[in-house]
């Protein structure tokens, strides 16, 4: 499963794939893949360095 970050409101979520649209702006938004993977991040799941 992989982190999304909507590239329109920053909303994240947990999905295996991003949605059509976004849940919390409600828009059709590019989410952002800010799924970790590097060990030094690995404990959160996400990259912080991804805004």
């Amino acid at each position: 499963m992989g982190n999304w970050k909507c590239g329109n409101c920053g909303y994240e979520l947990q999905a295996d794939a991003p949605p059509e649209r976004c849940p919390s702006c409600k828009e059709k938004c590019e989410f952002l893949d800010n799924t970790c993977y590097t060990p030094d991040c690995a404990s959160e799941g996400k990259d912080p360095r991804i805004k």
